[in-house]
């Protein structure tokens, strides 16, 4: 019976180009003895099939935590095994490996009993003081309500040996696809567009004849299996055997492969003198193709640059090769090669804003498999790949006075798959980190809520929120000596990194994510939806936010009454930034926990400015500073102030002892007597060369002064109302002896 039933799903999938999911459902020993006579049934080789899982049968075995390696490789078949736990993000690492022609096979509990059992992954979302049985399963609904809907997807249950659904869709054959013609006029070789195999492909490879010319940018954006490394490979092959030397960087080599394989291939055809090497290419032009991982990336290093999976690095190193005149990047939109949405989210805009002329194109062809695939369009439903919020025409009058606060629960939700649909469109396209995983979240994990603002219906503003703290003395304690506490952000890194055991006694409300629709912002939609939140949640002794600071986003929290207390030492992986820690408090124990975290966070923000934050971009030190709700006093002796108004107002210099001169700086940008008593281009040097301790030559040129003498002339003038406004006796004289009309 399976062998038939993998026989005719296999012809049908071969027949079409297509791919079928075949779900065995049942006790885990009878799914994984119906395997072998699955694959056996659709003569499929046990050395295309791989299994994904923790039972080892005799296939080639990956875990579930490393499906991630099977990402750019290409099987018969791929057996997903989810009865030890179901991780959303592994499957959708996974799918798209099952070449056309292919089987996906899931191996799940009976489907009738599966939302209600707990596995491996609902302890991720069992976050104390939750436990197991605490979480939901509407994820798991939700997900075999698609199994079950869906065209192209067989279900057996293996326990009686019954065939529910067959999976056959009995589609008309479709006829070979015509190769794509190279345009009229064109830059690159005939055969280049002659290894085409779609029409996408051929006007990619157009639009990389763009960068022949200095200023050119290209942007190539694609699901998965769409064949975006193979086009960049023709295109760099094309510029090196016109001599060019082409740099290609992406997350690992094994990102950038397939590039490296188109591209010699067609090298073979065109310029057969051309010869291999470790990870580079030579032509008999003298041009080059070789890789040098995203962080060796050094500007003019290359003629050109192409950035393979740039969703995988992070955005200031995107934004560091924007010093190329001619760069190309190609990224994977629905697929996880990425580790979020960093590149559309937050470098397209520096993008935009560079000097360079940007091509911008999107392939929707598949190579693997033909389009209209029944396993990738149940994918994208069952796993919200292809989420998006509401278009502007829906929203655009949306306004405080027209929207509507509301509550979204998860029976809310999945009885409305629009509204789930807006809601985790407008997280994924308004954050650099939304995996298949948070929408298991959002609808399973008993601390985690979400709140909106609605017009007419549709999502315009949205929030994930998560229940942190009331924690019991044994988690604070093991949390104090290192032990990670899921799903309590800010209570763990104040409790382990600040060694405030205190802190996890106490509950907030953390902002995990908040998105308000593009259309609409700067209407104050997204401190709306705070306000409404921070009256909402009477309960709880604080709120909170960590994020990847920008200036904007900064002054964001600031305006909603949120106050920093910690500033990561080391960058986001995923956002290259660094991670600000704010709070507001609202009990008096809230008050408490806020008062004592910025009061030190203030006195030792200096000492780590000139240490691990040495490269921090200025303008977020400044915010961050100013958004820190501490005093400060100026615990300064006259000798101190006597070396600082000597150098502003007479011949004294900062390098005899920069510590003064340190403390008066971190008292103006945390506690100010007067905020616009400085310009910002004077508190970005007092940051410079006051905190970061930069050389002068280097501080000079970071700002733009034309010598390092101007610069340390600009630090005196910036001391200069320093002194006039927080200087004591000592100091005042000091001025005076050289400046005698600048008496206060």
């Amino acid at each position: 019976m399976l062998g038939d039933l993998a026989a005719a799903l296999v012809e049908e999938a071969r027949r079409v180009n297509e791919r079928r999911l075949v779900v065995l459902a049942g006790a885990h020993h009878a799914c994984l003895a119906a395997v072998p006579a699955l694959l056996d049934g659709a003569d499929l080789p046990r050395a295309d099939c791989t299994y994904v899982g923790e039972a080892e049968p005799e296939l080639e075995t990956v875990s579930q935590a490393r499906a991630g390696t099977l990402l750019g490789t290409t099987h018969a078949a791929v057996i997903f095994d989810a009865h030890g736990g179901l991780d959303p993000n592994a499957l959708g690492r996974v799918i798209g490996t099952v070449d056309g022609g292919g089987l996906l096979v899931l191996l799940a509990p009976p489907l009738d009993d599966w939302p209600e059992r707990r596995d491996a992954f609902d302890e991720t979302l069992a976050v104390p003081p939750f436990g197991r049985s605490d979480v939901s399963g509407h994820f798991r609904r939700w997900f075999v309500d698609a199994l079950r809907s869906h065209p192209g997807i067989a279900i057996v249950d293996v326990d009686e040996m019954r065939v529910e659904r067959d999976g056959l869709t009995d589609p008309p054959s479709r006829g070979e696809s015509a190769a794509p013609e190279p345009p009229e006029k064109h830059r690159f070789p005939t055969a280049a567009y002659r290894a085409c195999l779609t029409r996408d492909q051929a006007a990619v490879l157009k639009a990389f004849e763009a960068m022949a010319e200095p200023g050119a940018a290209v942007v190539v954006e694609a699901d998965r299996g769409r064949g975006k490394s193979s086009v960049a490979g023709l295109a760099a092959a094309s510029f090196a055997v016109e001599g060019e030397d082409v740099l290609v960087t992406a997350p690992e080599f094994r990102s950038a492969a397939e590039l490296f394989d188109r591209a010699s291939a067609l090298l073979q055809q065109i310029d057969p003198d051309a010869t291999p090497g470790d990870r580079t290419l030579t032509t008999s032009s003298d041009g080059t193709i070789r890789y040098t991982p995203p962080a060796d990336v050094q500007d003019g290093s290359a003629d050109l640059l192409i950035v393979d999976e740039a969703a995988a690095i992070a955005v200031p190193l995107l934004s560091d090769y924007l010093t190329f005149d001619r760069v190309a990047f190609t990224t994977t939109i629905h697929g996880y090669e990425g580790a979020g949405r960093g590149f559309s989210v937050r470098f397209r805009d520096r993008l935009a804003e560079s000097d360079l002329a940007v091509t911008a194109v999107t392939m929707t062809e598949p190579i693997r498999y033909a389009a209209g695939d029944p396993v990738e369009v149940w994918s994208f439903r069952a796993l919200l790949l292809d989420a998006a919020p509401p278009t502007d025409e829906l929203v655009l009058k949306a306004r405080p006075e027209t929207v509507e606060y509301r509550a979204l629960p998860p029976d809310a939700l999945l009885a409305d798959e629009p509204l789930l649909r807006e809601v985790f469109g407008l997280l994924v396209l308004a954050h650099y980190r939304t995996e298949p995983a948070d929408l298991a979240r959002l609808l399973d994990a008993p601390n985690v809520s979400v709140r909106a603002l609605l017009h007419d219906g549709h999502v315009v503003s949205v929030a994930l929120l998560a229940r942190e703290g009331d924690l019991d003395a044994d988690t604070r304690a093991s949390m104090y000596e290192g032990a990670r506490v899921q799903g309590n952000m800010l209570p763990d890194v104040l409790t382990s990194q600040l060694r405030d055991e205190a802190v996890g006694q106490l509950v907030g409300q953390r902002v995990m994510r908040i998105a308000t629709h593009s259309a609409v912002r700067a209407r104050g939609l997204g401190s709306m939806l705070l306000e409404s939140i921070h009256a909402e949640f009477d309960d709880v002794d604080w709120f909170g936010a960590g994020y990847g600071a920008t200036p904007r986003l900064v002054d964001f929290w600031r305006r909603n009454g949120y106050g920093t207390v910690h500033l990561s030492t080391s960058r986001n992986a995923s956002s290259g930034e660094h991670s600000a820690i704010m709070l507001r408090p609202v009990t008096d124990e809230g008050v408490a926990l806020h008062d004592r975290h910025a009061t030190w966070f203030a006195r030792r923000i200096g000492d780590v400015l000139s240490d691990a934050l040495a490269d921090i971009d200025p303008d977020i030190v400044r915010r961050v500073c100013r958004a820190t709700d501490a005093t400060l006093d100026l615990d300064l002796g006259a000798d101190d102030w006597r070396l600082v108004a000597g150098a502003a107002y007479g011949p004294g210099l900062f390098d005899v002892d920069p510590g003064p001169f340190r403390t008066i700086a971190r008292k103006h940008l945390v506690d100010p007597a007067d905020p616009d008593l400085l310009t910002a281009t004077q508190e970005r040097l007092l940051v410079r060369k006051g905190l970061q301790a930069v050389p002068w030559g280097r501080a000079a040129a970071d700002l733009g002064y034309p010598s390092h003498r101007q610069c340390m002339r600009a630090l005196g003038a910036a001391y200069r109302p320093l002194v006039d406004t927080y200087g004591t006796e000592a100091a005042h004289a000091e001025r005076d002896r050289f400046h005698p009309s600048e008496q206060a």
